[in-house]
């Protein structure tokens, strides 16, 4: 982890516990390789964070669950998580906003990292004990959790499981945009929104891989030391600045690439900025979210102001569209070809993960807020062991920047004041 620690203030969500149920398992707790009846008969303890509806933050729940250990099928691995990744459809998922969660009640998490605990029939790839990254629709927010194999990424020697959890969703949304969607080449111009959060970092560290490529980023101005450092060519300040304006004096021709998590009227302008043959990719609409609960006026803003286009605009502008969405694709040997790239790039020390914060699983209201509110530059992780009473947070919180204390419920009158600038960086 790179950066100034520096402590904040944090109150730990209730943790749900039925009575007499026995403690959570220890995260070391004894590691079985084979079935037997006896180890099928014992039964488990993890703790999970759940949804249990859709809505603020005290809908986020720390749970222990007592089962049978997992049955696994032929293909599947049972996985001790270390570490696990925040994202920001966890944060629209919450509000009700992200249509591949499954209904509450439910456990999120798409990513995460940890130890092989056991293996089902016909896996031949994976034993126990192995370091391995993992991808899931959700379920990570857990301490054990079953997944398939061919879902598992061996990591490399001196890869941290924060690192490992930090890896998957940013940089397989950011790799296979600029490569496989826009096919970035030397001499390109790209524009990243949210500079500094994942995907940002990660789409300018992959820019850095080709040659001669100039990255606008936008941030708040308190980011832009640390996004210059990273490889942005031109930092720009969304909240005092049009960048529109910013960039074109800069390059009164536009841009080639126009990376797109906002929505709305940034994509009306994002595809004004294009030059001829530039290529314009929408992959999020975080202009929707603005409190912590789902707000419809701003739903309702950021879908009239959303870009409308035929072929035929596109054809006498020159110009592309294209829409990404990491969940929505299905070609799994593309994901995997894709990781095992990135897992090269990791070891040749051309990417470089950058941890924002962690936070253990008491401490999700916390994480979430310092998402919600882009206090973060960076990942921000969760860690699954429980936490020390003595232990302080870990985070890279830029010296000077606000780091403010959080609260597992917010009374309606804050939630009123809470509002959050559209223009996200």
């Amino acid at each position: 982890m790179s950066g100034e620690e520096a402590p904040t203030q944090h109150q730990q969500p209730e943790q749900e516990k039925k009575p007499n149920e026995p403690p959570p398992a220890a995260s070391d707790a004894p590691q079985e390789s084979e079935s037997s009846p006896a180890a099928e008969e014992k039964p488990i303890s993890w703790r999970a964070l759940v949804l249990t509806g859709h809505g603020g933050y005290d809908k986020m729940k720390l749970q222990v669950k007592t089962e049978s250990k997992p049955q696994l099928k032929a293909g599947e691995v049972l996985l001790r998580v270390k570490a696990s990744g925040l994202n920001f459809a966890e944060l629209l998922g919450r509000q009700g906003l992200y249509d591949m969660l499954p209904n509450p009640p439910v456990t999120m998490g798409m990513e995460g990292s940890g130890v092989v605990e056991a293996v089902g029939e016909d896996v031949k790839d994976r034993k126990v004990g192995d370091r391995v990254i993992a991808l899931s629709r959700s379920g990570m927010w857990q301490e054990v959790v079953v997944v398939s194999a061919d879902h598992t990424f061996p990591m490399p020697e001196h890869m941290s499981f924060e690192e490992g959890a930090a890896l998957p969703i940013n940089y397989l949304t950011a790799y296979l945009m600029l490569f496989d969607v826009a096919n970035v080449r030397p001499g390109k111009s790209v524009l990243i929104h949210m500079a500094a959060g994942g995907v940002g970092i990660a789409a300018t560290q992959l820019c850095q891989t080709v040659q001669d490529v100039t990255v606008f980023g936008t941030a708040s101005a308190s980011k832009h030391e640390t996004i210059a450092q990273g490889g942005v060519t031109h930092p720009i300040d969304y909240r005092t600045k049009d960048y529109v304006q910013e960039i074109l004096k800069i390059s009164p021709t536009g841009v080639d690439i126009v990376l797109d998590p906002l929505g709305g009227l940034d994509t009306q302008k994002g595809f004004n900025l294009l030059k001829p043959l530039g290529m314009l990719i929408v992959f999020g609409a975080a202009n929707c979210m603005t409190g912590q609960k789902k707000n419809l006026l701003a739903l309702a803003k950021t879908w009239y102001n959303q870009l409308s286009l035929s072929t035929l605009k596109l054809m006498q502008a020159n110009k592309g569209i294209s829409g990404f969405h990491l969940g929505n694709l299905i070609d799994e040997q593309l994901v995997s070809r894709t990781m095992y790239e990135l897992l090269e790039l990791y070891k040749q020390g051309k990417i470089k993960l950058r941890i924002d914060s962690c936070y253990h699983f008491e401490e999700i209201v916390d994480a979430m807020k310092r998402m919600h509110e882009r206090q973060n530059i960076g990942k921000v992780i969760l860690l699954s062991e429980p936490k020390k009473e003595e232990e302080k947070p870990k985070t890279n919180a830029e010296p000077g920047e606000n780091v403010e204390k959080t609260e597992s419920v917010i009374t309606e009158e804050e939630e009123a004041a809470e509002e959050v600038n559209a223009e996200t960086d």
